[in-house]
């Protein structure tokens, strides 16, 4: 038997990155609730701070130091460190908030004149921040929908007479709330196609629908994966935190910045994640098989029109194919049109027992909402029509409860439509 073992990231949750002799045995990391670091002598402080504001790269057997927790704290490092594994990334950066990883990432790699192309739909933050504030300062932004293709959207860029400006491609997929996916691997041709010696295009994939487990873009070419942390990685909705992983040079210079915006996630949050990392793939497995046994209940139910979820994509349709080549689960996230209106989607939501209605996704809890009036309310009502996000859409997050008993919920909530 083989003395050395690459140890698979679901059993490194407990202990990578993490040194119990510096904690007093301690066999969990405590909490560093601290604010500022003491160092040993004024030579390396210095040496500190040079790496931690970009001044000179970190030396290969050179340790990080701490100085002071809006910059680097013991939970938030270990964090960091185990967070990077399911993504086989090169480093992590996590934040307060899913919105602060998102908003530092396209500050950093914008800048005035600069180009970003974005699917649509978008988290309501997200497209906010794009359309408002992004274009307050400048940057010009091209949408593209899940149902264009490559050639469509490089008409698109062609017909805006700033192609040569492009800076990021910025995606979500699967998209929320529809489930419609987009090809990584094409983002990745068109970024390479409009880099150049001079600039190269980034590539962005928020994954918080995927969680790290059941997708991993980086893989396929992107350069960074987004998270917000608060759903799946979290996955007690109680807590706000966000990540982003790439390699080393992504990850330093969006560290940098999040020095001084300050945004960085608080000690107690990371011990929290650092809790959440240890199931994080028994609750995702649960979900997503909880999410099977509703999704083919929900396909031959009479008051059900259709059922977006990736488990019943039809084979030898294009969208398997992506399916297959980008996804190691169909996941959790699953929507639905029921037969009817906005009042028969509102009965049938106000009908349940156990699903809680609420926003967000990805907890231990099974949640739904109605889009159209929720999540997805800000969107242009003749857009969200093109999307298929009509008033009978529901989204429903599937928990790790026992799925009979989310069956008979959804049921006995159908019977009152």
């Amino acid at each position: 038997m083989s003395k050395k073992r690459n140890l698979k990231p679901e059993s490194l949750m407990m202990s990578h990155g993490y040194k119990p002799e510096l904690s007093e045995g301690s066999i969990k990391s405590p909490i560093f609730q601290t604010s500022t670091f003491v160092f040993k002598n004024a030579q390396e402080g210095k040496a500190f701070f040079e790496v931690a504001y970009g001044l000179r790269e970190k030396e290969s057997s050179e340790e990080v130091g701490l100085i002071y927790s809006r910059i680097n704290n013991p939970d938030l490092e270990i964090l960091e460190t185990r967070l990077k594994l399911w993504d086989k990334a090169d480093d992590c950066a996590v934040f307060e908030s899913g919105m602060a990883a998102i908003s530092t990432v396209l500050l950093e790699f914008l800048s005035p004149g600069d180009v970003l192309l974005y699917s649509s739909p978008l988290y309501g933050g997200t497209d906010h921040f794009i359309k408002d504030f992004l274009k307050k300062i400048g940057v010009h932004t091209i949408s593209f929908t899940p149902n264009d293709s490559q050639e469509d959207i490089v008409k698109r860029l062609k017909n805006s007479g700033i192609a040569n400006k492009l800076s990021m491609i910025y995606i979500e997929t699967p998209a929320n709330p529809t489930n419609a996916l987009i090809d990584i691997d094409m983002c990745k041709a068109l970024a390479d196609r409009y880099s150049t010696d001079d600039k190269k295009v980034y590539l962005a994939v928020d994954n918080t629908y995927m969680g790290p487990l059941w997708q991993h873009p980086l893989e396929h070419g992107a350069d960074i994966a987004l998270y917000s942390a608060t759903k799946y990685i979290g996955g007690h909705s109680d807590l706000i935190a966000g990540a982003c992983c790439g390699n080393q040079e992504v990850i330093s210079r969006v560290k940098v910045l999040r020095t001084f915006l300050g945004n960085m996630a608080a000690p107690h949050t990371g011990w929290l994640l650092m809790r959440s990392l240890e199931t994080l793939k028994i609750r995702m497995e649960q979900q997503a098989e909880n999410a099977q046994h509703v999704a083919n209940y929900l396909k031959d139910h009479p008051k059900v029109e259709k059922v977006y979820y990736l488990g019943l994509i039809p084979e030898g349709t294009d969208e398997y194919a992506i399916y297959k080549k980008q996804y190691d689960s169909p996941g959790a996230m699953l929507s639905f049109d029921i037969k009817g209106k906005e009042k028969d989607a509102f009965a049938f939501i106000d009908g349940l027992k156990l699903i809680k209605l609420a926003v967000s996704l990805g907890g231990t809890e099974s949640l739904v909402e109605h889009p159209a009036t929720m999540t997805h309310a800000g969107v242009d009502p003749a857009f969200r029509e093109e999307l298929s996000i009509t008033e009978k859409l529901i989204r429903i997050s599937v928990g790790v409860e026992n799925y009979e008993d989310l069956i008979w919920d959804i049921e006995q909530a159908l019977e009152k439509v």
